[in-house]
């Protein structure tokens, strides 16, 4: 029951993730081709892009934080021990989460004071909307490194019990 919630919100996520890029590719295309064959081009569209732009990050970042597979430096980590392994693994993973559930809190504070300015980003939209994003994509990143640390300790032996596919995207 649950295995099959969480696919159906990662669909949702990705959906959501696909439709914001290609408006955003499309909006893109639109107002260059706007502007140079017929010398003008949306108004608000250049606002609405980098909105865009914003929201396709965060959400990408949310993406990757489902499988742990965020970019990282692993240069160290791959001449550690398996012991060494698991307890850098168990820091990161609570340093991570705390850093996300710090950002979600003060980036809420930063959106509540833009809807308090009642500033508008583009076409009459509260600029707070457009921002909210921001909160809460590191509240959901915070929680999933929260639950792969929680993971780590209550089963320390596994080589991933975050990603049971074993594979990992590292840089």
């Amino acid at each position: 029951m649950t295995d099959s919630i969480i696919r159906l919100l990662q669909k949702m996520e990705d959906s959501i993730l696909v439709g914001l890029l290609l408006a955003m590719i499309g909006l893109a295309v639109a107002q260059i081709g706007l502007r140079n064959f017929f010398g003008s081009g949306i108004v608000w569209g250049d606002s609405l892009v980098r909105v865009l732009v914003l929201w396709t990050g965060l959400l990408g970042a949310m993406a990757a934080s489902r499988a742990d597979n965020h970019i990282r430096i692993d240069v160290i980590f791959r001449y550690l021990p398996p012991g060494a392994r698991q307890t850098a693994t168990l820091v990161i993973h609570a340093f991570t989460a705390m850093i996300c559930l710090v950002m979600a809190w003060h980036s809420a504070r930063f959106v509540h004071m833009e809807m308090a300015d009642g500033m508008t980003a583009f076409a009459g939209v509260p600029a707070w909307v457009c921002e909210l994003i921001i909160p809460v994509a590191f509240l959901v990143m915070g929680i999933r490194y929260l639950l792969f640390f929680i993971r780590r300790l209550a089963f320390p032996g596994q080589e991933n019990p975050d990603n049971p596919s074993g594979s990992r995207n590292s840089s």
